[in-house]
């Protein structure tokens, strides 16, 4: 899966935004604001959001990912070729992890989620 294919997939979840936060070319997606998907400007790996620290240290050590550079421990980088059901399956997941913690009433203002 290419990056373009990535970046697909994170604009179809609803109130997902894209920025550049820090200039030089990242693809950072969000939803209420907080980042759920991440690609360096050098990359081809999305950083996402596991359910736990254990859940990120399990894909880490099956070799599936690697430590998400900069983030939390409970955050991931799978690379883009990865096979797409799971990047798909990480993304969508880690959207609704993110999407979940918003406020109620934010949550409500949005679509349907997956």
């Amino acid at each position: 899966m290419s990056r373009a294919q990535v970046n697909h997939i994170c604009a179809g979840f609803p109130g997902a935004e894209h920025s550049d936060p820090w200039g030089g070319g990242h693809d950072c997606w969000k939803v209420g604001n907080k980042i759920f998907a991440l690609i360096g400007m050098r990359e081809d790996r999305v950083s996402v959001k596991c359910r736990d620290i254990d859940t990120a240290a399990m894909l880490i050590e099956a070799g599936v990912a690697v430590k998400a550079p900069y983030m939390h421990r409970s955050w991931v980088a799978l690379p883009c070729d990865a096979p797409p059901d799971e990047l798909e399956h990480r993304i969508a997941q880690s959207y609704e992890l993110i999407r979940s913690s918003l406020p109620k009433k934010l949550q409500a203002g949005l679509a349907n989620g997956v």
